[in-house]
């Protein structure tokens, strides 16, 4: 069987996505453990199948607010009843900001805070655990917790469900196309639970950079490099995997390219979508960002930083800088020409020009990732990670546009995404 009829067949079934939304609401109000899970996308994705398969909406709202009345129920009942065992384990002991920040949240709005707290991502996990730590009135939290409940379940759940409910209906997708899409949303949410575990465990206090840690220092071959890199701060741990993930699947989905004659399936079935979608707004927003992504966009776009660098003497910055964007530039070319893949269309400017990798994905991935990285650099550790959502939303509209206009396959902003990684990295 092939893989996307495998998958389309393992749609969950209605009373399986009821479960679902219950056991997501639960984990994404758990104490501590909503840290970790991306609720928001989870109950999304769960609340847009079951508009899909057009699941009674009482059940999907009663099944996301009994979740979260028992989520928060359990994280008060932790605190209240385990104060001091709590503070003492994984992974608290290792992360107090994580409750100092709950503390603050809950001394300034008292008991509106369990009510409050549900709709602020931050702290949501966490003011049910620091209520309960406080003793806070186990009947006022109650009805906190339910009063919020309320509001919380169908805020979350309804626009998943019309989502579901319209995409079908309105688009007209054909089958085939409603596949892919349903692969594509896997493997977003996959990736999304993925970052979200990640750049906890990557830092200094997390238990996967700990153990490679104590597995390097084993090691006298690695341990002088670990070593080395430890002097200015943090190894580089994420960076470090970045690159090898990065470079692992820009060579798996090279060899994919190369081993298959003309387009991938997903590349006509996302050209089949982008036609559908086709508008005079459309295709002219795509030949802006195309504007913006030729050789004198991207150098408008860089000059600021460059002048900056220049009169602030970051002579170590620039050329970091100079060395990406040269090596990003040489490695589109070598590749273009190397594997010499051919555009779904080859407008007169484009002409002798290939396809794979697209160098204005791969080159807008390497300008607003570099540009993240300083500037997370300069702001405090827990906010860093808004730095690099912003850089994605960024990029993503410049690797669209090329869609849009009709000059690559969907394929080559893969790899051009992934080239970018790479060079970031």
């Amino acid at each position: 069987m092939p893989l996307a009829d495998m998958l389309h067949s393992l749609t969950p079934s209605p009373p399986l996505i009821i479960c679902l939304v219950l056991v997501i609401s639960l984990v994404e109000s758990l104490a501590l453990v909503g840290l970790l899970v991306p609720g928001v996308v989870l109950i999304t994705t769960a609340a847009s199948l079951a508009g899909h398969q057009d699941i009674g909406l009482a059940w999907l709202i009663g099944a996301a607010f009994i979740g979260a009345v028992l989520g928060d129920g359990i994280s008060f009942s932790l605190g209240f009843k385990h104060r001091e065992q709590v503070t003492q384990r994984w992974p608290l002991s290792q992360h107090p900001e994580w409750l100092g920040r709950g503390a603050r949240f809950f001394q300034r709005y008292g008991i509106w805070s369990v009510f409050i707290g549900r709709f602020v991502g931050p702290v949501r996990p966490i003011i049910p655990l620091v209520a309960g730590m406080m003793q806070m009135s186990p009947r006022t939290f109650v009805w906190a917790n339910l009063t919020s409940a309320a509001l919380w379940a169908p805020a979350y759940v309804l626009p998943g469900y019309l989502l579901g409910r319209t995409w079908q209906h309105h688009l007209n997708l054909p089958p085939g196309l409603e596949t892919a899409l349903l692969i594509f949303a896997a493997i977003v949410v996959t990736l999304a639970v993925i970052f979200s575990w990640g750049r906890h465990q990557a830092t200094r206090h997390g238990r996967l950079y700990r153990t490679i840690a104590g597995s390097i220092r084993r090691v006298p071959l690695l341990r002088r490099p670990w070593l080395a890199m430890s002097q200015t701060g943090d190894v580089p741990l994420a960076s470090l995997l970045l690159l090898v993930i990065a470079l692992g699947s820009l060579s798996g989905w090279t060899l994919l390219i190369i081993t298959h004659h003309g387009p991938l399936e997903m590349d006509l079935l996302v050209q089949q979508l982008f036609a559908m979608l086709q508008s005079d707004f459309s295709y002219l927003a795509g030949n802006i960002f195309a504007r913006i992504g030729d050789t004198l966009g991207i150098i408008a776009l860089i000059l600021p930083w460059a002048a900056w660098m220049l009169l602030s003497r970051r002579w170590e910055a620039l050329l970091h800088w100079c060395g990406a964007f040269a090596g990003v530039a040489l490695l589109n070319t070598v590749g273009k020409g190397l594997f010499g893949r051919a555009r779904p269309e080859t407008p007169d400017y484009l002409m002798g020009s290939f396809s794979y990798p697209s160098a204005h994905t791969s080159t807008t991935v390497v300008l607003v990732g570099l540009a993240a990285a300083f500037v997370a650099a300069e702001i405090p550790r827990q906010k860093r990670f808004w730095v690099y959502w912003i850089a994605l939303a960024l990029a993503l509209p410049m690797a669209l546009s090329r869609l849009a206009v009709g000059v690559h396959w969907f394929s080559d902003l893969v790899g051009g995404a992934l080239l970018g990684l790479v060079i970031c990295a």
